[in-house]
């Protein structure tokens, strides 16, 4: 089994920055490409960024230059770093990653979602 355990969202004033972390746990052979994904009240979830094992990164346009993903591998963890928030950042963030267990079972997981909202 395997699990996705988030944390560091918050309450953050517009401008602030706030970093999540999402650490995966259980009968983990590799894991892939590890992501955060986002849903505001009403839309529908998104694609905020992803990486690769390697490292190779993308981000939705609406975040360039302002978040960060990162990943630690020995760790099995992946970071956001969220800097200049907006109030149109606040959603429940969710991370998800492509997981080969042990098993040699390949899967998508997600854990389950970390509130982040950017108000005054």
């Amino acid at each position: 089994q395997v699990q996705l355990v988030e944390s560091g969202g918050g309450l953050v004033q517009p401008g602030g920055s706030l970093r999540l972390s999402c650490a995966a746990s259980g009968s983990i052979f590799r894991i892939n490409t590890m992501g955060w994904y986002r849903q505001a009240p009403g839309k529908q979830r998104e694609l905020v960024a992803d990486i690769t094992r390697r490292g190779s990164t993308n981000y939705a346009d609406s975040v360039k230059g302002r978040f960060t993903i990162s990943r630690d591998n020995a760790k099995n963890t992946v970071y956001l770093q969220m800097n200049s928030l907006k109030p149109e950042d606040t959603a429940v963030y969710y991370c998800n990653a492509d997981i080969i267990t042990k098993a040699i079972m390949s899967a998508d997981y997600w854990g389950q979602g970390t509130q982040v909202t950017v108000s005054s």
